[in-house]
């Protein structure tokens, strides 16, 4: 989002993060936003879609995802093709994480009434994994060929609780929930719970702002783990690439001391 979304920049910072190891690198959605809503990023934002198959081609062994994709946007056919494709091309990396939307100019825009946004994404959720898990599918009437097929991504249900939590044990891989931990570590609980008590896999994939200082930021990330959260997505304001790079080393740095 914003100037720092430039080929260049995003290039860099991608490319420096594949080669130090980090396990993945996530990009977010809007589709359209009004002059009125676009502090921060000037109104510019990637498609996510076209931005992963990019980041795969540049990339080697590092993980592609979306925080998050929203499904009611985009009619379903097209974007099962379209991940599916990502995740053939980039040899099983993609990370998908899906959400209802929020904004009401975006669905205004887009002609989506926003009030049916739930069940629109779970309708597109259910073709989703039809789509993953046969070789023949059918839409509107029409059975057809779904290849290529590869293996299916995880899916990560964002959003809040309780209407998120349920939809995540129903249709996702996990929960990915946003907000301070000490807020969302009872829900992260309740959802670990349910999870395990189904067999679920019960992944928790969430958002932190990691400190510039190890100890402290060890210490983080304890804590997410203590919790019941699998996996962190680091953000950070940047201006450059070069803003990044003692974040990419700190990181680095503390997969190899805590989880190697």
């Amino acid at each position: 989002m914003g100037q720092q979304s430039s080929p260049d920049i995003i290039s860099d910072i991608l490319t420096r993060a594949d080669q130090a190891g980090i396990e993945s690198a996530w990009i977010v959605d809007h589709i359209a936003i009004p002059p009125d809503e676009s502090e921060g990023s000037g109104g510019r934002y990637l498609d996510p879609l076209a931005t992963l198959a990019w980041m795969a081609a540049l990339t080697r062994q590092i993980k592609i995802g979306t925080s998050v994709l929203v499904l009611p946007y985009r009619p379903p056919l097209p974007t099962a093709k379209s991940l599916a494709t990502i995740q053939e091309l980039s040899g099983g990396r993609l990370l998908l994480g899906v959400g209802i939307g929020w904004m009401a100019s975006e669905f205004r825009a887009l002609g989506v009434p926003r009030q049916k946004r739930g069940q629109i994404a779970d309708d597109t959720l259910t073709f989703l994994h039809d789509c993953f898990d046969h070789d023949v599918v059918e839409a509107n009437g029409q059975p057809f060929l779904f290849y290529p097929r590869p293996a299916k991504p995880p899916i990560y249900i964002g959003g809040g609780a309780p209407h998120a939590i349920d939809r995540a044990l129903r249709s996702g891989t996990g929960w990915m929930p946003m907000g301070r931990l000490e807020k969302i570590a009872p829900q992260i609980r309740a959802f670990r719970q349910r999870a395990e008590a189904t067999g679920h896999p019960g992944e928790v994939v969430t958002f932190i702002s990691l400190s510039d200082d190890a100890a402290v930021a060890e210490q983080q990330l304890r804590d997410y783990e203590n919790a019941g959260v699998t996996r962190v997505i680091v953000s950070r304001s940047y201006d450059d690439a070069e803003a990044w790079l003692p974040t990419i080393e700190l990181i680095h740095q503390l997969q190899e001391s805590l989880w190697n």
